[in-house]
């Protein structure tokens, strides 16, 4: 999808800006399995040097989401501050989730993947309608282990201590 791809090619070494309207059209293009709807604006910052290019990406809009309790649909805020580091070399490969080696030819970067990643990675694993939130706080602790340090509730006498632990207590 050339709307998302940069022409590298052409720019001077010094720092370009970029920004990009993401919708819809864009989760058709790049996948709905966790986010099919929402309005974003996206501002890539590329920095450009004579062996590498920063890539600071910043995304802020609204979610479309459905509510795992109710089903109801909410809108949930993103805000996302990442960068990823393109290295010239002589092979595509991912070295890191913030670097990846491009090849020195390479003529345009396609920045809708990375786009789609953050956006992904930012829709959380819960999906509660705002109006769950203080529910969700004070849900009761059926299911969940809570561990105290107060007095033990056994039956036999905590004084008597076996006489085999006194031996091993000896020993050094």
């Amino acid at each position: 999808m050339s709307a998302y791809s940069v022409n590298i090619v052409g720019l001077s070494n010094t720092i370009h800006q970029f920004e990009f309207e993401i919708g819809d059209a864009f989760f058709r293009k790049y996948g709905n399995d966790l986010l099919s709807e929402g309005n974003f604006l996206a501002t890539v910052s590329l920095n450009k040097h004579e062996t590498f290019i920063e890539a600071d990406f910043s995304i802020q809009g609204t979610a479309r989401l459905v509510c795992d309790r109710s089903l109801e649909s909410f809108d949930y805020p993103i805000n996302v501050q990442k960068m990823v580091i393109f290295k010239f070399g002589e092979t595509d490969e991912e070295l890191s989730d913030e670097i990846v080696m491009i090849h020195r030819d390479t003529v345009k970067l396609e920045l809708g993947s990375y786009l789609f990643e953050f956006l992904g990675l930012s829709v959380p694993m819960k999906k509660l309608h705002p109006k769950f939130k203080d529910e969700d706080d004070d849900e009761n602790d059926e299911g969940k282990i809570v561990y105290t340090s107060g007095p033990s509730t056994k039956d036999d006498d905590d004084d008597e201590v076996d006489p085999r632990w006194n031996i091993l207590k000896n020993l050094k």
